[in-house]
């Protein structure tokens, strides 16, 4: 397996486990896409990749996945912006 595709997989994992506060799914796609960015840097960053390309692929399906999230399956609580 490749190094990419490895990030990959646990961008994504984390990007969905993460993507969770908020009781609206503006707020669940917003959270999840600003978490899963700093997520995807960071995992680009360490693993030799380009931060930037982890951000905006983490962003992605962090806000893909707050978005088709149901607060009554997961709620991390209210966000700080509210």
């Amino acid at each position: 397996m490749s190094s990419m595709t490895a990030s990959t997989l646990v961008l994504a994992s984390l990007a969905l486990g993460l993507s969770a506060c908020g009781y609206s799914t503006g707020d669940r796609a917003v959270s999840g896409g600003l978490m899963g960015a700093g997520a995807g840097a960071a995992i680009g960053a360490v693993t030799g990749g380009s931060p930037l390309t982890g951000a905006l692929i983490g962003g992605g399906v962090g806000a893909v996945g707050g978005a088709v999230t149901s607060g009554d399956d997961v709620n991390l609580g209210k966000p700080v912006w509210r």
